[in-house]
Parts: structure tokens; C-alpha cells; sequence
């Protein structure tokens, strides 16, 4: 399939965000997202069974307010995209279910997407993307990755989180500081009244050659220093600031390790955590010294939504690949797994 007046629907369902969108070869043509947060809060966490009727309920009148808002109609639709995995399988199956029956009713492909793949391309989205080819950061709730990407579809696995992501310890420290609901957001906003001076957290696994990572120990490391001290405002905030240094200074570490052994002056950050600003100023600052370029998605692109479904879709689709009429989806899915695209 050639990319001309090629336009994919997207669909993300792989957690607590319910995104949809049309990206085309002119580009993206419309981005709705329904956020669950509200109701999973009270919970201190995402409850799969709520997320997956959510998705069920509000997947329709986004689908149409998408066509609508681009004006398009559905004959117009060259494929739906949507997660396949990895993610939550009730939340996946709401996705896949509902994009392919809408692709046989519409006689259409459909082309399950890598959750993960997408976020690595969600910087495409920008005005400025990154070139081909470069280290990508992944840093999600669910993952912490290093991935050196050559192409669409050409994936290296170089290091990942041994234990705890990053996004996890964030919200498992959060939550021992009683922080709150989303933890990564409330950690970040509750660090900047930090004094980075009084506590100092380590740097886990960078005295050590690898591009591997390992979180849970920080986590044990904010528990025991708030049992050691009188757990008041202003300690909420130096232990949150603390943490949040050490995680950003260790993922800078360990992505000039990655840019320097590679060769690669490019850097992309991607998922929920690359929103985190400390984690950015420590990134810019990392990458200015050793004259690397960072990229970064769009706030309301960092996190779960359907715009990078839809691209990555786009691009395996216009590469001749589609779904068999089955459903399945795959709640975990090494993305080394992933298959480079077919030339179409």
C-alpha cells in the first residue's frame, strides 16, 4: 500500500486512557483522549475490571468525534490500528475487539500496534522529528528501556529495568509519602519545595559497566529514610526530591553511556516519565555537554494516547502489514520480539 491519501484510526486502550485518532499522509488530522484518572484515584491505582468497561463505554463517541472533527467519513479509512499489548488484557481485548469488528464492517485492515513502538515514535509526531538512527529512553509506569532504533520496525534492545520502572518506583514512592494518586505527577510537584542538599539517594548500577536498570532499591531507600525521620511536610518534599534526582541522574548516566558506546548523537525520550521536567533539565544538560541532540513527544503525548497508535499503524500499514480476522492481543510483549516492516 502507497502512503498517498493513506488514513489510519488509532486506538488506545492499554491502560486507563482511552485515546483515538486519524493520522494520514498529510499528517495528524484529529486526537481525542478520554483520561480515567478520576475514578481509579480513589482506588490508589488502576482497577483492570473498571478500566476495561470505561473503554467499552467511551470507545464509540470518541471514534465518531474523531471522524467528525476531521471530517472524514469511514469509506475514507485505509486501516485501523490499535494495542494489541502489552498492557492490561481486559483493556486490550476492549481495543482490539472494538477496531476489528469496525475494520470488517468497513472491509478494511487492521494492524495491532506495540504500545511501546508507539511511544518510541511519538516523537515523529513533531515538527522537528528525530533522524534515523538513535538511542530511544523509554520511561514508562511499566517499562525502562534503551532501545537503539535504526528504522521503523528495527529495533536493539541495549538495557532495561532488572526490577521496578522507573514510572513504578515513582508511584510506589509516592505512595509511601502518601502523596497521592497519579504518584509520578505528585512526586515531581511535590519535589520542587525540595532541599536537594539534605538527603542523597544512590545511583543505582551505574558504577557498574551495562546499560541495565534497577529501581526497586531506591524505593527501599525512601522507605527507610522516611521511617528515620519525622515524616512533615518539608521531609515529603526533600525525599521527593532526593528520589527524583537520583532516578534522573541515573538514566542520564546510563543514556550517555548509550550515546557514547553507539556512536549515535541522538537522543530520543519517550512515555509517561519523559514529561518529568527534572528528568529533562538533567537530560539537556547531559546532552549539551556532549553535543547530542534530546528529542522529546509533546506534553499530551508523553502519556498514553492514540495519535502514536495511529502513526505507528500508518507506518506498518503503508509496509503491507495487517491482522488476521482473529483477536489477540498480548499482555506482555518484548518489543525485541517486534518484526522489521516489509518494504510495500
Amino acid at each position: 500500500m502507497t502512503a498517498h491519501n493513506t488514513l489510519v484510526l488509532g486506538i488506545e486502550t492499554s491502560c486507563d486512557e482511552t485515546g483515538v485518532a486519524l493520522y494520514g499522509s498529510n499528517g495528524l488530522l484529529a486526537d481525542t483522549l478520554y483520561s480515567q484518572v478520576k475514578m481509579h484515584a480513589e482506588y490508589g491505582g488502576v482497577v483492570p475490571e473498571l478500566a476495561s468497561r470505561d473503554h467499552v463505554r467511551k470507545l464509540i463517541p470518541l471514534i465518531k468525534q474523531c471522524l467528525t472533527e476531521a471530517n472524514i467519513m469511514s469509506k475514507e479509512l485505509a486501516g485501523v490500528a490499535y494495542t494489541a499489548g502489552p498492557g492490561l488484557v481486559g483493556a486490550l481485548f476492549a481495543g482490539a475487539s472494538v477496531a476489528r469488528s469496525l475494520a470488517y464492517a468497513w472491509s478494511i485492515p487492521s494492524i495491532g500496534v506495540h504500545h511501546m513502538e508507539g511511544h518510541l515514535l511519538a516523537p515523529m509526531l513533531e515538527n522537528n522529528p528525530p533522524p534515523f538512527p538513535f538511542i530511544a529512553l523509554l520511561v514508562s509506569g511499566g517499562h525502562t528501556q534503551l532501545i537503539k532504533v535504526s528504522d521503523v520496525g528495527d529495533y536493539e534492545l541495549l538495557g532495561e529495568s532488572l526490577d521496578d520502572a522507573a514510572g513504578e518506583a515513582f508511584d510506589k514512592t509516592a505512595k509511601l509519602l502518601n502523596l497521592g494518586y497519579p504518584g509520578g505527577p505528585a512526586l515531581a510537584k511535590c519535589a520542587e519545595q525540595g532541599n536537594p542538599q539534605r538527603f542523597t539517594f544512590p545511583r543505582p548500577m551505574t558504577n557498574r559497566p551495562g546499560l541495565d536498570f534497577s529501581f526497586s532499591g531506591l524505593k527501599t531507600f525512601a522507605l527507610t529514610t522516611s521511617q528515620q525521620n519525622t515524616l512533615d511536610e518539608q521531609t515529603c518534599a526533600d525525599i521527593a526530591r532526593a528520589f527524583e534526582d537520583a532516578v534522573a541522574d541515573t538514566l542520564s548516566i546510563k543514556c550517555q553511556r548509550a550515546l557514547t558506546q553507539s556512536g549515535l548523537s541522538s537522543l530520543v525520550v519517550a512515555g509517561g516519565v519523559s514529561a518529568n521536567k527534572r528528568l529533562r533539565s538533567t537530560l539537556n544538560i547531559m546532552c549539551n555537554k556532549i553535543n547530542a541532540n534530546v528529542y522529546y513527544p509533546r506534553h499530551e503525548f508523553c502519556t498514553d494516547n492514540g495519535a502514536m497508535i495511529a502513526y505507528a499503524g500508518y507506518q506498518r500499514l503503508i509496509a503491507g502489514e495487517h491482522e488476521e480476522l482473529n483477536i489477540k492481543v498480548r499482555p506482555r510483549w518484548p518489543i525485541s520480539e517486534l518484526n522489521i516492516p516489509k518494504s510495500s
